[in-house]
């Protein structure tokens, strides 16, 4: 209440109590406020809920060792179409960039030379085999005059060498009526291999196979492609090494296994397979030259297309795969967080193979079923090992694939 000073009017003491009324009435709400903000605080050291994580459960099986190469692309066969006779071009009888099979006419030469070549050499067999018929019949007749002594010794073996000769004539005749028919089929120039047949090098009415045989086209065969990429001499060493001891086994069948992977990311639809590794090392690079094998039967992939290989060489059995960040790598141990009983973490020392992308092939130190830490990890410096976490399971597609196959069991 406030008292009005004797020397103060009525009217002044009403405008004191106008203004005095709003900071009265804003106490009172202040101290409203604080008493239901006291009644809602939580008490005092009550502990925060336990971290929630995500986790994968571990399933054993056996882990393709995959190492990505590069490589090139190379036609499986290759054939330099050549003109073998001499002459002008006539015509070309295929379409550019077509498929072609073995024996296809491909260009035709001017053979005029050429049936006359075979017509005079098939002349000279006739006049040889004219000679040849009057020798022997020579011959024939001095045969019984010889033996009554009718004629000498000498003109029957006269009459015998000129047989001889006709013989001798005759055959000479025929090999030079088959070269002549072999230039004759020069100038029908044919395809050498099956394959995808590209340009025309030349055009009609160019003169050809002077001197060095002219080159008309080439024909490549693009189904299957092969794949020439090479790896670290040390590497290959390492991991034959790791086979023979037993730490690793080979791929199925003895053959690696390949994948290609394009230049947009993407894993081409058929696989290959390897075919041999080579058996010098380059000195100036180390590195080992090896071809692969990859169908092609929809010639989506060309000759000279450079790719990413991958390859698996090996499998690591009862293997697990995990990514990077699950793993804590130090000096001394690689460990990894496992959830233990009671949803409390445990850290677990683990035995690491090679890397795989941005995974990890777990070797030893895990069992089937059991969770191992994936996600989370910002939340790790406020709880200790032992801790308890809430779990979250995460799907081996947002970390990878899952192992190929189960652990054989014994």
């Amino acid at each position: 209440m406030v008292r009005l000073s004797p020397s103060v009017s009525p009217v002044d003491g009403l405008r004191a109590r106008a203004l005095a009324l709003p900071f009265i009435v804003a106490s009172a709400l202040v101290l409203v406020a604080c008493g239901q903000s006291g009644a809602q605080a939580p008490a005092a050291g009550s502990a925060p809920p336990p971290p929630q994580v995500g986790v994968l459960t571990v399933q054993p099986g056996n882990v393709g060792l995959v190492t990505e190469l590069p490589g090139r692309l190379e036609a499986s066969r290759v054939a330099e179409v050549r003109a073998r006779a001499a002459g002008i071009l006539q015509k070309r009888v295929f379409a550019e960039g077509s498929e072609v099979k073995a024996g296809q006419k491909l260009f035709l030469i001017d053979d005029a030379p050429y049936r006359a070549s075979v017509a005079q050499a098939e002349a000279s067999l006739a006049q040889a085999q004219a000679s040849l018929a009057q020798s022997r019949a020579l011959a024939e007749r001095y045969a019984p005059l010889v033996a009554q002594n009718a004629i000498s010794k000498q003109d029957y073996d006269n009459a015998v060498a000129a047989r001889k000769a006709g013989e001798a004539n005759v055959a000479a005749a025929k090999a030079a009526v088959t070269v002549a028919r072999i230039n004759l089929g020069y100038a029908t120039v044919t395809a050498p291999i099956s394959g995808r047949i590209g340009r025309a090098l030349v055009t009609e009415g160019a003169l050809v196979g002077q001197g060095t045989p002219t080159q008309l086209a080439l024909i490549q065969q693009i189904d299957p492609l092969y794949i020439n990429f090479t790896q670290s001499a040390a590497d290959a060493l390492k991991l034959r090494a790791a086979v023979a001891s037993g730490q690793y086994q080979t791929a199925g069948g003895n053959a690696a296994r390949v994948s290609v992977v394009l230049e947009d990311g993407s894993t081409y639809a058929h696989p290959g397979k390897l075919l041999f590794t080579d058996l010098s090392v380059d000195p100036t690079s180390g590195q080992v030259t090896l071809r692969a094998e990859v169908p092609n039967p929809q010639r989506a992939l060309l000759p000279g297309l450079y790719v990413r290989v991958r390859l698996e060489q090996a499998q690591a059995s009862g293997a697990v795969l995990l990514p990077q960040q699950a793993v804590t790598r130090t000096a001394s141990a690689d460990t990894v967080m496992v959830v233990g009983e009671g949803g409390r973490l445990t850290p677990r020392p683990v035995k690491l193979g090679p890397s795989q992308g941005d995974h990890w092939v777990v070797l030893e130190g895990l069992k089937a079923g059991e969770q191992v830490m994936v996600d989370g990890f910002q939340k790790l410096p406020r709880v200790k090992p032992g801790d308890p976490v809430i779990v979250q399971p995460v799907p081996w597609s947002e970390h990878g694939s899952a192992p190929a196959a189960p652990a054989a069991k014994s």
